[in-house]
């Protein structure tokens, strides 16, 4: 019963929801250092937990550090697992999030988007093959001036268009259900503040995957890297033959890399990468930033271990320089936990053949909240939201896409009542 009333629901208020939130700034930052990075983000959280009230979530509450927090109650007398749906409120630093102006294109019936506030950012089949699998649905996208947020908007109006529908139909019958929404996902500290305590579930999904169908349960583990290199400062005009530029050492460091392999531009995969994503200092001490992704651990430490040799190659042509190399872990592919729980994958991908689609399991060459919470005791992979080209001006989503998010997320939920652990 549940399946064909789920099924056969109307649509839901998600792509309405989504249109306003996207209205909102919530843009992050990474050089601050308060939780929110963003006072702005609270903008959007507090909405939220208006809208969770008003549809009769008494405990919907936003934190001091900007998350909010929400239960569903159960309605059946049964016990059942606490899950989690997770979704973030930020959009990523990348590009403008400030005065978004969405644009539904009806009946989509192939060929390029041009946007109008900029003739020059087309959203073209070429270069985004999903496309050609909207034919005749409704495309939202931003105006060419800013990017749209579908990433991870999408997510947080899909969960919050799953718990009007949840509260409203007391014959789609379920357990209890937490609601997370975090801040600053986009910067790497989504979780950072996060009171899993107080969320008290037992397991979870992040709704901020890409493709319709698909569902994630690996991520690359992930280090971030620092070298730090102290040269010989010496008066400019007296330098001859002493003056020993840390900057330009830095310079020969990212120029010593390899060209064709090993690198974002040069990977594709299961294929990591060091990236070099920032250079600052002067002639006495610069510092370079990486970022080091692989699958496996064991070729991450590879890969750091090559970097390293590089650095030292560099330095021992600068007689009297010296080089700190300071490796910061930053997350584990969610694999090695999520492999220990079967069921909660078995769940999610039977959710999606209810939904009426195939699943397609996916690995993600990045990171999710759900990487840091399944190693903090929260078993969370990702499902779906339907946006596309995340964190520039080509974003895009569908509505029916986001109907099947939200259909695939209360699937989830009827399973959990009667999946077999």
């Amino acid at each position: 019963m549940n399946d064909s009333l789920i099924n056969n629901l109307p649509t839901s208020n998600a792509a309405e929801r989504f249109l306003r939130y996207v209205q909102i700034d919530t843009q992050s930052d990474p050089t601050s250092s308060s939780c929110p990075s963003t006072e702005k983000q609270k903008n959007l959280g507090r909405i939220l937990v208006d809208e969770l009230l008003a549809m009769g979530v008494v405990d919907a509450h936003l934190d001091e550090h900007g998350y909010v927090y929400a239960t569903i109650p159960a309605n059946v007398d049964k016990d059942l697992p606490v899950i989690c749906f997770c979704s973030h409120m930020d959009t990523a630093p990348d590009c403008s999030g400030t005065a978004v102006k969405p644009i539904v294109h009806r009946n989509y019936e192939g060929g390029d988007i041009v946007l109008p506030d900029d003739p020059t950012v087309v959203i073209n089949p070429a270069e985004h093959p999903d496309l050609k699998s909207q034919l005749a649905n409704d495309i939202i996208t931003a105006s060419g001036a800013t990017l749209l947020g579908a990433d991870d908007k999408a997510g947080v109006a899909e969960i919050m268009a799953a718990a009007e529908i949840l509260m409203t139909q007391p014959e789609i019958k379920h357990g209890t259900i937490k609601i997370l929404f975090t801040p600053d996902e986009e910067i790497g500290r989504g979780v950072d503040r996060v009171d899993l305590a107080k969320l008290g579930a037992d397991f979870g999904y992040t709704v901020d995957g890409e493709t319709a169908g698909s569902i994630e349960d690996e991520t690359f583990s992930a280090d971030g890297v620092t070298v730090t290199i102290d040269g010989i400062s010496v008066h400019p005009g007296f330098a001859k033959g002493k003056l020993q530029s840390a900057l330009k050492i830095a310079a020969s460091v990212i120029d010593a890399l390899p060209k064709d392999r090993l690198s974002p531009e040069t990977t594709t995969k299961r294929e990591g990468f060091v990236h070099p994503v920032s250079i600052k200092g002067g002639v006495e001490q610069a510092t370079i930033e990486f970022i080091v992704r692989d699958f496996d651990d064991e070729n991450l430490r590879r890969h750091e271990h090559e970097l390293e040799g590089i650095v030292k190659s560099v330095i021992s042509r600068h007689t009297g320089c010296r080089y700190r190399f300071e490796v910061t872990e930053q997350y584990r592919n969610m694999k090695q936990v999520l492999d220990r729980y079967p069921q909660i994958m078995e769940i999610g991908l039977e959710a999606i053949r209810r939904a009426g689609m195939e699943p397609i399991r996916r690995s993600i060459r990045g990171g999710t909240d759900g990487s840091r919470l399944s190693f903090m005791g929260l078993p969370c992979p990702n499902i779906f939201a339907g946006g596309h080209a995340f964190h520039g001006k080509e974003e895009w989503v569908s509505v029916q896409d986001m109907e099947k998010a939200v259909r695939t997320i209360l699937h989830i939920a009827v399973l959990v009542v009667s999946h077999k652990s």
